[in-house]
């Protein structure tokens, strides 16, 4: 039975069973149908992963279909005797097989002289047959267990190894000899320092970590004169990962730009972008590298500062079911994407999720029949089914933008409308038949209009031009590990704009801080939305504006309409149980 043939047995198979409705199917098999030839990717996990239903509903039901029984069942806690014989069993196996079966979530869980059984949380998934064969057991047995459980019992028994670290813990630095009137940077000395104190092994354990903790950002920065600190971005904060002593921060900058294309190791007074490509666990990762020169306290040292954006395509959204759209919000964006031309504008500053929300309103619209081009600096994503233009020396983003007019299109991205030429061609292109996404660095969605108009776009244009305006941050989410309920003072909620009646009725978490968390009380995060509609009303408001647009008077008319505020959809996520009081009043204004 061919793949798309067995997808579909299995599909039908879950729809008898009444564990999806035949839309759902449908949407899976299409999900599928775009999918890459190459691709693994198994109906369960679109199930799941895209249309968003319950892990376990789906895989138990698999499981059930393809006869695998279930161990562990009802538990979410194992003893302490039966976690020390699981190690035992880990111990016993090759640790690159174990390492294998742990990037597909499964785990050894008994073993004989002849025999192996494993539990897994995709016992369907025929990669994993191949891993067991590597062993030399004459009979395994797979079989099916929760997700949360494998992990669990990963957690307990599984130590990732992180090989440059492991070497880097081995290293006894010495502190350097600091010249303080070395006007001139040493290069002889700085290669022997990097040989000598294999700060190779740093940066690539840095790089591997980054993306096993799911980091969006790791900065390298001096903090002496042989002190480098590395942060990592994570859920939106800075941690301090790793504090480096008796290391120039020259050197630590050296092996970087060693490692980045595009860049000049030489170069230590302007600033230089390049880029790393790295195999993490079997998936290509993209770093982006950002160089700055930097001011320190030793005014004769050329210090550096580096930030590196890790683009890890796993984490691309392609539904906007899975983008967590509050009901008003969807209902108007899909609206606006859905209209043949016209531009939908998203807002919000760096790392608010601008350009996640974006890829997923591309794939929505995405069709064979039609030619989407976008016009990005720099391209972050991959996007399958469009045509990404590069931007270089020889191509500006100006002739770029120019050039896209010539190139036929049907959908156009603009990465960003950073003056009035891009604006002015963008609202021409939404204006002439072509559906326009685009994005602009403002607090809220009204007063992107007037940040337009002030830019030099006429309000004619404006009104005609605009379908949707989308204001978007990124709250951080509780641990559901360990949040708890509390009490918050009623003028605290009252100053955020609950209602007496809410104020009564709700239920407020605050973090805590466990295990699963690292302690923080967060873990993940979630967008809040201000989605501005173009309708009759808000067009006529900026028609007849004349030599001013009122923020305030879209806005009242916005919310008259239904729109909720970026505060007010914050308040939708505390009463959800989704974020705290705090992370809402800190990332929005008043209404």
């Amino acid at each position: 039975m061919g793949k798309v043939n067995t997808r579909r047995h299995i599909g039908d198979l879950l729809m008898s069973r009444g564990v999806i409705s035949s839309e759902q199917l449908n949407t899976a098999m299409k999900i599928l149908a775009e999918e890459p030839d190459n691709s693994n990717r198994r109906i369960g996990q679109i199930l799941y992963q895209e249309i968003g239903l319950d892990r376990h509903e789906v895989m138990g039901q698999i499981a059930d279909i393809y006869a695998f029984d279930e161990i562990f069942v009802g538990k979410s806690e194992l003893s302490n005797q039966l976690i020390s014989d699981l190690k035992k069993i880990i111990n016993d196996l090759p640790p690159e097989i174990v390492d294998d079966l742990a990037h597909k979530k499964a785990v050894p869980v008994h073993k004989t002289k002849t025999a192996l059984t494993i539990a897994a949380a995709d016992p369907s998934d025929p990669n994993l047959s191949g891993t067991i064969s590597k062993l030399s057991f004459k009979e395994f047995e797979i079989k099916y267990c929760r997700y949360e459980m494998v992990d669990y019992i990963l957690s307990k028994v599984y130590e990732q190894k992180n090989e440059f670290l492991d070497l880097l813990e081995e290293i006894d630095f010495e502190e350097p000899e600091i010249k303080s009137d070395d006007e001139n940077v040493d290069e002889e000395e700085i290669d022997a320092e990097i040989n000598q104190s294999m700060l190779n092994s740093l940066i690539e354990g840095m790089l591997v970590e980054g993306v096993r903790q799911g980091v969006s950002d790791i900065h390298v920065i001096p903090s002496g004169p042989a002190t480098t600190d590395i942060r990592f971005r994570i859920d939106g904060k800075l941690q301090l990962w790793y504090q480096q002593k008796n290391v120039k921060p020259e050197a630590i900058a050296a092996v970087v730009k060693d490692k980045t294309r595009n860049v000049d190791r030489f170069e230590r007074d302007s600033s230089q972008d390049g880029f790393i490509q790295r195999l993490v666990d079997n998936h290509n990762i993209r770093y982006r590298v950002s160089i700055m020169p930097m001011v320190g306290a030793q005014f004769d040292r050329k210090f550096e500062s580096i930030v590196i954006r890790i683009l890890d395509d796993r984490k691309v959204i392609t539904d906007l079911n899975i983008l967590g759209l509050q009901k008003k919000a969807k209902a108007d964006f899909v609206k606006a994407i859905e209209q043949p031309s016209g531009i939908v504008i998203i807002t919000g500053p760096t790392g608010s999720g601008k350009s996640t929300t974006l890829v997923a309103a591309l794939y929505y619209v995405l069709d064979p029949t039609k030619n989407v081009l976008t016009v990005e600096e720099p391209v972050e994503y991959l996007i399958k089914g469009a045509r990404q233009l590069k931007i270089s020396s020889n191509m500006t983003f100006d002739h770029a933008i120019r050039g896209i007019l010539r190139h036929d299109p049907d959908i156009v991205l603009v990465g960003e409308m950073r003056d009035l030429k891009t604006a002015e061609i963008a609202i021409k292109m939404a204006n002439t038949g072509h559906l326009t996404f685009s994005t602009l660095h403002t607090n809220d969605a009204p007063s992107a209009v007037s940040r337009l108009f002030k830019m030099g776009v006429e309000p004619f244009l404006i009104a005609n031009a605009v379908n949707l305006v989308m204001a978007q941050r990124l709250v951080r989410r509780l641990c559901n590990s360990c949040k708890e309920q509390f009490e918050p003072h009623p003028e605290t909620l009252r100053g955020l704009g609950f209602t007496e009646e809410e104020i009564e009725s709700e239920t407020f978490y605050k973090a805590v801080g466990c295990e699963k968390c690292n302690g923080i009380g967060f873990k993940g995060r979630a967008a809040i939305h201000e989605a501005l509609f173009f309708g009759k009303d808000i067009k006529r408001i900026i028609l007849e504006s004349g030599s001013d647009i009122d923020e305030e008077e879209i806005k009242v008319q916005a919310i008259k309409n239904g729109m909720l505020t970026l505060r007010a959809s914050g308040r939708e996520r505390i009463k959800e149980g989704i974020t705290t009081i705090e992370e809402i009043i800190a990332i929005t204004l008043d209404d």
